[in-house]
C-alpha cells in the first residue's frame, strides 16, 4: 500500500470515528466504577447496531480497530472494538451474519498505536486472508479482504492475530462472531421458531481483571504469561452477572470461549440441579446427531451450539449459566514448577492458580455468569429434530505425523521441541491428501487447546485422557460429544494423545500456503507456541 494511501485510510478513519461519537486520539480518562454484583443488569443481546450488532455485509465493510470510550457493559469502562458503520447504522464489534456462497470484502483499518491482524478463525480462505501475524499493518494502515464464503453453516469468530500482542489485543475486546447460514441451517431455525437475537443467542464468554476504578487491567507476570491471564470476573457479552429474561420456550445459545487462557465446565443449573441441554454444533457447524448432555468442556477458541428447553418452568424460576467444579490441571508439573516459579501453582480439584496475586478465580472454582429469568408462559410446540442437516463423511488414512507438545527446562511452551519463528515453516505438507496428526501432551504438563488456520480437524481417538475426560466419553475411541463433527480447536489434556484426521484437499486453496498452527491459549501464543504450517 503507498504512503498516499494509508494517510488517505488514516485521515478517513478518523473522520469516521469522529462522525461515531469516538475519539481518534484514545484518550484514558476516568470511566464509572464497577456495578454490583448482582444479576440486576440485562444480558447485551445482538441488536441492529451498537455492540455486537448483527450486520450482514452489503458491499465492503470497514471495520476500525480502535479505543471505544464507555463501550464495556460492565462497568462503563473503554475498550478496543471494531467499529462499523452500515445503513445510517453504527455497530462495534459486529455479529456478522452472512450466507454461504456470498463473497465477503472487508477492510480492516488499524486505529491503534501498534500493529494488527484480523484471523477469521474457523473460516476458510487462503493463507493471506486468514490473518498471518506477516501481514500485521501498523498505525494508520489498512488491509484489504476479498473472498467467498465456502463454509458450512456454523458459528465462527473474529479476532486479532500479531504475533506477540494478540492476547492483548483480544484481552482488551477486539473480537465477535462470524456466523455463517445456508438454507438447511435457515429451516431448522425456522422449524424450531428461532429468530437470530431473540431466542438464538451468540454469547461469548471473557474473564477479565479490573482496577480500583473499573478500568480493564492487562498486566501479566512471568507466571502469568507461562500458564494464562485469569480474571476475577467472568463476563458475558462484556456484561457482569447479567440477566435475560426468557419464556418458557426452546433457546439456542451459540457460546463461544473468547478468554485468552480459562476453561470453563458449563452447565444450566435450576435449583442445584443441572438441567439438560442439547448438543447441535461445534466449532465446525451442525454436528451428525444431537447429543444430550449436562456439562461440557469448552476452550478458549472453542464453541458449542446448544438448545435448551425451558417449557417444564415456571414464571419466576431461575437458571444459571455456571460454571461447575473441575480439576483444571494446572498442577500436573508438580515440583518441575515448583522449583522455577517458587511454587504456589495452586490445583486440584475445584483450585485453579491464583494467577500473579490478583485474587484470579480459579479455573476449576464453582460459579454463576448469567442468570435466565422466566418472566412469561408460552405456548411452545416445537420439537428438536432426530436428525440435523447432513455432514460429510470423509476418510481418515495418509501419513502419521506426531506432534509433541512440551515445556522448555527454563520455562515456555513447545511444540516439536521448537518456538515460533516468522520465516520458518518446521511443518510442511508435501502432498495435498489426507494426513493423521497424533498430539501428544505429557502427563508434567497443563492442557493446551491446539488451532489449525485453514482447515479442520476429524478427531479420530483420545487416548490416556484424564477420568474427568475419560467419564465423558461417547464411543469406544475416547472421543467427547464436542469432538463429533468438524473441530477447528481441540483441547489436548496432561497425559492425553489426541488423534486427529486432517484433508488437505478440501479447501484447495491455490498456490502454496502458509497457515499457522498454535495453543489457544494466547498467553502461551505470544510466547512462541505456535508454528508455520507450510501446505505445497
Amino acid at each position: 500500500m503507498t504512503q498516499s494511501r494509508r494517510e488517505f485510510m488514516s485521515l478517513s478513519a478518523k473522520a469516521a470515528l469522529l462522525a461515531l461519537g469516538m475519539n481518534a486520539g484514545l484518550p484514558t480518562g476516568l470511566f464509572a466504577a464497577a456495578k454490583t454484583t448482582g444479576f440486576d443488569s440485562p444480558l447485551p443481546l445482538p441488536g441492529g447496531s451498537g455492540l455486537y450488532g448483527l450486520l450482514a455485509p452489503k458491499g465492503n465493510v470497514a471495520l476500525m480497530a480502535t479505543k471505544v470510550p464507555g463501550l464495556l457493559p460492565a462497568t462503563g469502562a473503554p475498550m478496543l472494538a471494531y467499529a462499523a458503520t452500515q445503513g445510517g447504522k453504527t455497530f462495534q464489534n459486529p455479529v456478522l451474519v452472512l450466507r454461504k456462497g456470498q463473497q465477503f470484502n472487508a477492510t480492516l483499518v488499524n486505529m491503534l498505536p501498534e500493529p494488527t491482524i484480523i484471523h477469521w478463525h474457523g473460516v476458510d480462505g487462503p493463507w493471506r486472508q486468514a490473518g498471518h501475524p506477516s501481514y500485521a499493518v501498523g498505525p494508520g494502515e489498512s488491509y484489504d479482504y476479498s473472498f467467498p464464503v465456502t463454509n458450512r453453516a456454523g458459528t465462527y469468530w473474529y479476532h486479532p492475530h500479531p504475533h506477540g500482542l494478540t492476547a492483548k489485543q483480544s484481552y482488551y475486546g477486539l473480537s465477535s462472531f462470524f456466523i455463517v447460514r445456508d438454507a438447511e441451517e435457515e429451516a431448522f431455525a425456522k422449524e424450531l421458531d428461532l429468530r437470530l437475537g431473540v431466542n438464538d443467542i451468540p454469547v461469548v464468554l471473557q474473564d477479565k481483571r479490573f482496577t480500583p476504578d473499573g478500568q480493564l487491567d492487562y498486566s501479566p507476570s512471568m507466571e502469568d504469561l507461562l500458564m494464562g491471564y485469569l480474571g476475577g470476573s467472568v463476563l458475558a457479552n462484556g456484561a457482569l452477572r447479567p440477566t435475560m429474561k426468557v419464556a418458557t420456550r426452546l433457546y439456542r445459545f451459540r457460546v463461544l470461549n473468547g478468554s485468552t487462557a480459562r476453561l470453563y465446565n458449563l452447565a444450566f443449573v435450576q435449583g442445584g440441579k443441572a438441567l439438560p441441554f442439547v448438543l447441535v454444533g461445534n466449532d465446525g457447524g451442525f454436528l451428525p446427531a444431537p447429543q444430550r448432555l449436562t456439562e461440557v468442556f469448552l476452550a478458549p477458541g472453542e464453541r458449542v451450539d446448544v438448545l435448551l428447553d425451558l417449557r417444564a418452568l415456571a414464571p419466576g424460576q431461575e437458571v444459571f449459566l455456571q460454571n461447575l467444579p473441575f480439576d483444571p490441571m494446572h498442577n500436573e508439573m508438580g515440583g518441575m514448577m515448583g522449583g522455577m516459579m517458587g511454587g504456589g501453582m495452586g490445583g486440584g480439584t475445584g483450585g485453579g492458580h491464583e494467577s500473579g496475586g490478583h485474587g484470579a478465580l480459579g479455573e476449576g472454582d464453582s460459579y454463576p455468569i448469567a442468570r435466565l429469568l422466566v418472566e412469561r408462559k408460552q405456548t411452545y410446540d416445537r420439537k428438536i429434530p432426530a436428525k440435523l442437516p447432513a455432514l460429510a463423511q470423509p476418510a481418515s488414512g495418509g501419513p502419521v505425523r506426531p506432534i509433541a507438545l512440551a515445556m522448555r527446562h527454563m520455562g515456555g511452551w513447545t511444540i516439536n521441541g521448537l518456538t515460533y519463528a516468522m520465516g520458518e515453516a518446521p511443518i510442511v505438507v508435501k502432498k495435498r491428501g489426507l494426513e493423521t496428526w497424533q498430539i501428544h501432551n505429557p502427563e508434567a504438563s497443563m492442557p493446551h487447546p491446539m488451532h489449525l488456520h485453514g482447515y479442520f480437524y476429524r478427531v479420530l481417538e483420545r487416548r490416556g485422557s484424564p477420568a474427568q475426560v475419560r467419564s465423558r466419553a461417547v464411543d469406544g475411541q475416547g472421543r467427547l460429544a464436542t469432538d463429533l463433527g468438524f473441530k477447528d480447536t481441540v483441547l489436548v489434556w496432561p497425559g492425553e494423545t489426541v488423534s486427529l484426521s486432517i484433508d488437505f484437499r478440501t479447501p484447495n486453496y491455490p498456490g502454496e500456503q502458509l497457515f499457522l498452527f498454535h495453543c489457544h491459549n494466547l498467553e502461551h501464543e505470544d510466547q512462541g507456541m505456535m508454528l508455520n504450517v507450510r501446505v505445497l
